[in-house]
């Protein structure tokens, strides 16, 4: 039995998707499948209940996959240990999170200053993070909205303004600020159903008794500004999005007072996993880089 076959076990056994696994270990699927069919050799039992394409973990399964998560997490913590000794400098830390542009600029400034850490940023959804705290895949989770999960301590580091963002020329382009409810029967540019901001500015809408007309649903920011720009719609933009969104003049942002419209970002980690001397490091820098508190102006 190998450690890269429990690393893949695991894997699978989150996704229950052999394909969605695949993809996320960057390995060909047939690859995974022969890895997986000979870990169930070497055991003696299917770990998967299989019907067609689909894979559900059985009895078998589950009972091997805590101890598979015990004797990983066992390693992990052994292997950040022995490079705690080593110095920081040998040190690696890995953070999730569903929106990544937030942590660019602290991500630039901390490597700049530690260049030998080794460092891995995943994009996951909202719905994994926790799991991937408590497996240890992720020393940290900086995330939008709470894990909520025992266990698992949440900071507050940053809260965003939001803004209503409008072209040049548009009725409300004038205002210093605005209550929502005037942008009623406005055609909106906003996010996919799933997209992570989804809920928030869901949750926007329902406070200002609005119910919005999409003009269009998209995934990205940049394709979000783009199309306020072209006049296609007005849309909900964020105090932090000077690395995705084009130059403030071909838009207007227009503060929102009522109702109050902020997101809070949280960095999270789990109480009982081992963080090594550069993650902790890594946590004192978010502190301090987001030490200034909300961000209102582009």
């Amino acid at each position: 039995m190998e450690i890269l076959q429990l690393q893949y076990f695991r894997t699978v056994a989150r996704l229950q998707h052999m394909t969605k696994a695949a993809e996320e270990l960057h390995i060909a699927q047939p690859a995974l499948s022969k890895t997986i069919a000979r870990l169930e050799d070497d055991l003696g039992v299917p770990l998967f209940d299989r019907q067609g394409r689909k894979i559900t973990l059985n009895a078998f399964g589950k009972a091997f996959l805590k101890k598979t998560e015990v004797a990983l997490n066992a390693l992990e913590e052994g292997r950040k240990e022995v490079e705690d000794l080593a110095g920081m400098e040998q040190g690696s830390i890995s953070v999730a999170s569903p929106v990544l542009n937030r942590l660019s600029g602290p991500l630039g400034e901390f490597l700049a200053l530690y260049p030998h850490v080794r460092f891995r940023l995943t994009q996951a959804p909202t719905e994994e993070l926790a799991e991937m705290l408590e497996s240890g895949e992720a020393d940290f989770c900086f995330t939008a909205y709470p894990v909520g999960r025992p266990g698992i301590i949440e900071e507050p580091i940053l809260s965003e303004e939001v803004f209503l963002a409008v072209p040049p020329g548009h009725r409300l382009a004038d205002r210093t600020s605005i209550t929502l409810s005037e942008a009623a029967g406005e055609s909106f540019i906003g996010y996919k159903k799933e997209h992570v901001f989804r809920k928030r500015d869901d949750a926007l809408f329902r406070q200002a008794g609005m119910t919005p007309d999409f003009a269009c649903e998209v995934n990205e920011p940049s394709a979000k500004a783009a199309l306020v720009q072209a006049g296609l719609g007005v849309a909900f933009v964020g105090a932090c999005n000077r690395s995705e969104e084009p130059p403030t003049a071909l838009m207007v942002r227009i503060p929102i007072t009522d109702p109050v419209c902020l997101s809070s970002y949280q960095l999270a980690w789990h109480e009982k996993r081992y963080l090594s001397k550069a993650a902790q490091k890594f946590r004192d820098f978010i502190r301090h880089y987001f030490s200034a508190g909300t961000l209102t102006e582009i």
